[in-house]
């Protein structure tokens, strides 16, 4: 029953999501049906690859909500689902041309979840025979394009978050600007964002939507992201645009678009808002010499609970985001700070879809107690308020710690806010700000190292958990039982792991070191033969790697 479950949500989203294309000139003599062989499309391993996902719908109860609210929600959700047309550019192509060549609607529903022929969950291996590896640059850069001639380029936007790199007639890279590449959609969404904006009962929602809508046409994004922070009042959200540069592998500068519609959980987000306050302190803690922590997190930062009801774009593709922390702009950060966004309904269904079956497997039975959801909350929760700990700008003047490590930045970000999101928890406890048995945190964590090392290489969740298990195997943070093929926590191994590794990676950071880190992730970013056969008996077991979306105004009921 899932199976087909999972077919029938994802081919009516295929043929209810906008159906205009991007235009872009052909490259190539052959067409894409003559260069691949789309008969090689196995039917039986469609089967098996679907089945990494569990689907899920996303609800929300919208009781409290005016008419006008309702409204805006539907409207939002339009804007949004154009990220899924920009982002399919982005990372692949024409979508229009690749699902026109597909032998069936199997192969259909697995290249729309992963937004092209490239299987996310597996390393971008393709599942189309001849299609090739996935470009590292993705669709952003000239697919002929050497690391070496863009270096040399004299390109001024050419490491700017929102411009595409391509060449002329005389085949010289060229710069060409998001909001041109894309005028006819961003246009779109500039209009919706203004409908919803005048839908819109809260001034700092009117206030951000409105420098959105402008954003889409010009591309600075900036004044759009200090309104959105200055908003505290709005039951209503929308994350919208090119955000995060995770499909960049290349080099790690080029924003992909996104759009999330969410519902703000007004009793959970006050619980939380105290937290944030204790990033300057903590800062001062921090197991690194005071040079790489002389930054001091913005005072303005706050942690909110939603329910999200519409992923689009880069978010869905693959591995689902479950929280959110915004803006990217460094200078933003150390001006005003972030907004740390914890998806409830999203977290919920990974926790009891996949971690807690993963704990069964995997974690030994005496610690599966300690196994909890308001660790795995807490432990999400902290992870992305622990991105405004540490640096953002190297030390020696390289510059900010995002364009110093290029490609390998955002698996070492998402490694350092583990490790000190951890680091949080621990100085939290201690204060008697937590609540709990700390050992509820470190067991979950265990076990959310095995969830996230399986969205594999491509992703920067799964090579910063990659690199972590190894770091800690070494360290003897764990033990395993070679008869059960159970994981054990040694406690006290597992803080001094901790603290070294967090200590290894702000150094990282701080220095700018582009070398140390491509050989902390050629070394440590790498599932060895042991690990693997312990995932195999994961996904022997039935266990879902990750969650599809049922999703949209009729599932609201709008």
């Amino acid at each position: 029953m899932q199976k087909i479950g999972i077919i029938t949500i994802l081919l009516f989203g295929l043929m209810s999501c906008n159906s205009s294309e991007v235009k872009e000139a052909p490259v190539a003599a052959k067409t894409l049906a003559e260069s691949y062989d789309w008969t090689s499309v196995a039917t039986e391993d469609m089967d098996v690859k679907i089945q990494k996902y569990t689907p899920f719908k996303l609800e929300a109860d919208l009781s409290s909500l005016s008419v006008n609210q309702k409204k805006m929600i539907s409207t939002l959700i339009e804007a949004a689902d154009i990220m899924n047309e920009l982002f399919w550019f982005e990372a692949y192509g024409s979508k229009a041309e690749l699902m026109s060549a597909l032998p069936d609607d199997k192969s259909k529903v697995f290249a729309n979840i992963n937004y092209g022929p490239w299987d996310r969950l597996d390393g971008n291996t393709p599942f189309v025979k001849g299609v090739g590896a996935k470009a590292e640059g993705s669709n952003f850069y000239p697919k002929d394009m050497s690391k070496e001639e863009f270096e040399r380029s004299s390109l001024s936007d050419k490491t700017s978050l929102y411009t595409f790199i391509r060449r002329d007639e005389k085949g010289e890279l060229i710069s060409i600007p998001y909001h041109k590449q894309f005028k006819d959609q961003v246009s779109r969404v500039s209009k919706l964002l203004v409908e919803a904006a005048d839908l819109a009962e809260d001034a700092g929602l009117k206030k951000y939507l409105t420098l959105r809508s402008q954003a889409m046409l010009n591309d600075d994004y900036q004044p759009s992201d200090f309104a959105w922070l200055d908003m505290k009042s709005n039951p209503i959200d929308v994350v919208i645009g090119p955000i995060e540069t995770y499909e960049d592998q290349l080099f790690g500068y080029k924003a992909a678009h996104e759009g999330y519609v969410l519902i703000k959980d007004m009793a959970w987000s006050k619980r939380l808002e105290k937290y944030a306050a204790f990033l300057p302190d903590l800062q001062k803690g921090l197991p690194v010499p005071e040079a790489y922590k002389r930054e001091e997190p913005g005072r303005d930062t706050e942690l909110n609970a939603y329910d999200v009801v519409y992923y689009a774009g880069d978010c869905n593709a693959g591995s689902k985001t479950i929280a959110i922390n915004l803006p990217n702009d460094e200078e933003v950060q150390l001006k005003k700070g972030t907004r740390r966004l914890q998806l409830k309904n999203a977290m919920k269904a990974k926790f009891e879809k996949i971690l807690l079956p993963i704990s069964k497997e995997l974690i030994d039975p005496d610690q599966r107690k300690h196994i909890t959801f308001d660790a795995f909350f807490s432990n999400t929760m902290f992870h992305e308020v622990a991105h405004g700990l540490g640096i953002k700008n190297t030390i020696d003047g390289k510059g900010t710690v995002r364009k110093a490590l290029k490609e390998h930045s955002s698996a070492l970000e998402e490694g350092k806010a583990d490790m000190l999101g951890l680091y949080m928890i621990n100085q939290l406890h201690k204060r008697g700000e937590i609540d709990g048995d700390l050992n509820d945190y470190i067991v979950t964590f265990m076990a959310g190292i095995f969830r996230s090392v399986r969205f594999g290489a491509s992703s920067a969740h799964g090579k910063a958990n990659m690199i972590r298990f190894n770091f800690f195997d070494e360290m003897n943070a764990f033990t395993r039982d070679e008869e059960a093929g159970t994981y054990k926590v040694n406690f006290d191994n597992f803080q001094k792991a901790m603290d070294a590794l967090s200590e290894k990676i702000l150094t990282l950071q701080g220095d700018g070191d582009y070398e140390g880190v491509a050989q902390l992730v050629s070394d440590q970013g790498v599932i060895k033969a042991q690990l693997a056969g312990d995932l195999e008996r994961l996904t022997k077991a039935g266990i879902p790697v990750d969650v599809i979306f049922e999703q949209g105004v009729k599932v609201l009921g709008l």
